[in-house]
């Protein structure tokens, strides 16, 4: 079973994007559409302080009356993340993120954020795992 350092080293997307506190929530927006992205991580210098993502911005800024362009992601960021050590597995990250209901994981080490594995990348990553062990089984079948 892969572990998180070795699906962040084949995702198309190398290193972390992120956003600092003070910028605007239109301004993470912007980055999230041109990236085709859903989520950013939220950097003051080289400390992880948060989390902006689609959700934040439905649930904490259109559905409270707020404005994109006023708005700082200080202000609705997710403050409270769940981290993962490089060295957790595929499994471990799913449980992880179907138990807290969440669709993003940085990857911390050495409190230093080597990226973010999304529910995409891990479904990907069980998918083909998955169908490995088949034709795996199909071969043995077979001869």
């Amino acid at each position: 079973m892969k572990t998180a350092r070795h699906i962040l080293a084949e995702k198309k997307i190398s290193g972390t994007l992120s956003i600092e506190p003070q910028a605007t929530v239109y301004q993470a927006l912007q980055l999230l559409a041109e990236m085709n992205i859903g989520a950013l991580l939220v950097m003051e210098g080289d400390s992880l302080v948060g989390m902006f993502s689609e959700r934040d911005y439905a649930r904490k800024v259109v559905l409270m009356g707020k404005t994109s362009a006023a708005t700082p992601v200080s202000e609705i960021m997710t403050r409270k993340l769940i981290c993962v050590p490089p060295s957790s597995t595929v499994d471990e990250c799913m449980a992880l993120i179907t138990e807290k209901r969440i669709r993003h994981l940085p990857v911390i080490e050495n409190d230093k954020v080597l990226g973010v594995l999304s529910i995409g990348d891990l479904v990907r990553e069980t998918i083909a795992d998955q169908q490995f062990t088949i034709d795996q089984l199909v071969y043995y079948i077979h001869r």
